[in-house]
């Protein structure tokens, strides 16, 4: 069984670079538990899928995103 191509939002949008500050751009790219989408899945090139990574790390260690979403404390 093959999977359909996915394209790469990110490169259809002409961003070249992804920004940690950009909270709506990230969040399409975690799940409602707070977890980062694979590439597989949200069908992001490997570039992207890395700066996405690192720019989702470093909003959350700022406090721009949630480490762990619905978390009730």
């Amino acid at each position: 069984m093959r999977r359909r191509n996915k394209s790469c939002a990110i490169c259809e949008s002409g961003v070249r670079v992804v920004d940690y500050k950009d909270e709506r751009l990230l969040s399409r790219f975690i799940t409602e538990r707070g977890k980062m989408l694979p590439s597989r899945l949200s069908g992001t090139c490997g570039r992207h899928q890395r700066q996405l990574s690192t720019a989702i790390k470093r909003a959350r260690e700022l406090a721009l995103l949630p480490y762990i979403k619905g978390h009730g404390g």
